[in-house]
């Protein structure tokens, strides 16, 4: 493995640890050339998925990418670290398992979404406002009003 501070590719595993509910292995390395320690995560690919963007264009599925969105839809959040990574794993796992390599964009904002309305409410608005594009504040007033159970109003 390289070591992302100096270059060398002679860095040595310090510690291994199952990570993320047994479905990574986490390792603390150590570059002896510069002294650098950091932490890599291995784990299993069941095969290379492509996503086609609306416009049709096709790029590789970056778990780092999704990884990203997801974190920023949950900052702040009172969402532990570990379920946040254990949803990301099942969103991949469930991307993998679907049986096709290439995968619409669309398909995955929703399960994105699907997981992230089980888990927390706001960060599951703040994605979906980027997701959906929303342009003004009505957007968000109806996706909110659609979110809410009906209420009787007093007479």
């Amino acid at each position: 493995m390289r070591c992302p501070f100096c270059g060398n590719v002679d860095t040595q595993v310090k510690d291994s640890r199952p990570a993320e509910d047994h479905v990574a292995i986490r390792r603390r390395r150590f570059c002896p050339a510069c002294g650098g320690r950091f932490t890599t995560y291995e784990r299993v690919q069941l095969r290379d998925l492509v996503v086609i963007k609306t416009n049709g264009r096709r790029e590789d599925f970056d778990r780092p990418k999704l990884e990203r969105s997801i974190r920023i839809a949950l900052q702040k959040r009172p969402v532990e670290p570990d379920r946040m990574d254990q949803m990301i794993s099942g969103i991949v796992r469930r991307l993998e398992s679907m049986g096709e390599t290439d995968i619409p964009s669309g398909t995955i904002g929703e399960i994105v979404m699907e997981s992230l309305a089980r888990i927390d409410t706001v960060a599951y608005v703040r994605f979906a406002s980027v997701y959906k594009n929303f342009q003004a504040a009505d957007d968000f007033d109806k996706f909110v009003s659609e979110l809410r159970p009906d209420t009787p109003l007093d007479e």
